[in-house]
């Protein structure tokens, strides 16, 4: 499982600038509920694709809730994201039965073929490549699941022959 440091303002990646008003009628809907961060949080996400660091400032004004609880919240679960991701997110699973079927030599080929490391998204925007800890299907080890759909039994070439159909179709 990857744990990674909360980036810095300045060391996040550029972001295109965001329209606030999107969360306005989502505020609204949960300002005053007890419990309401985290549907916040995820509803913001649905909404932009991840966390955007102003939608961060805009529900701690709005709600009252402190920011540093915000990104706590933000940072302990994975479901969240302080980046832009790709169109297609790669999840390569690195559980025990996909770790000793050699789920490393998947993830190795991926990044060699995007040219990215664990987390990051290729520079096209197509592909965001992420090692987890379990996606459940130890029977088909090693695996991995591109936007839901599960590919298993794979090898490193395979999984890179996957990846490079989907780029194929991407442009036709």
């Amino acid at each position: 499982m990857r744990v990674q440091r909360i980036p810095r303002k300045e060391d996040q990646i550029d972001q295109e600038p965001v329209d606030l008003t999107l969360m306005d009628p989502l505020i609204e809907k949960y300002r005053h509920k007890k419990g309401n961060l985290i549907p916040l949080l995820q509803k913001t996400q649905d909404i932009y694709g991840y966390l955007p660091y102003e939608s961060f400032l805009k529900l701690s004004r709005e709600t009252g809730i402190p920011l540093n609880e915000i990104y706590g919240v933000a940072t302990f679960y994975t479901q969240f994201r302080l980046n832009p991701v790709g169109k297609h997110i790669i999840k390569v699973c690195h559980g025990t039965a996909c770790h000793v079927q050699d789920a490393e030599t998947i993830t190795d080929a991926l990044q060699d073929a995007l040219k990215v490391e664990d987390g990051e998204t290729t520079d096209d925007g197509l592909f965001t490549l992420e090692s987890v800890a379990c996606l459940g299907c130890c029977s088909l080890a090693p695996v991995m699941m591109i936007d839901g759909n599960t590919y298993g039994k794979l090898t490193g070439k395979g999984a890179v022959k996957i990846v490079k159909e989907l780029k194929i179709s991407e442009r036709n």
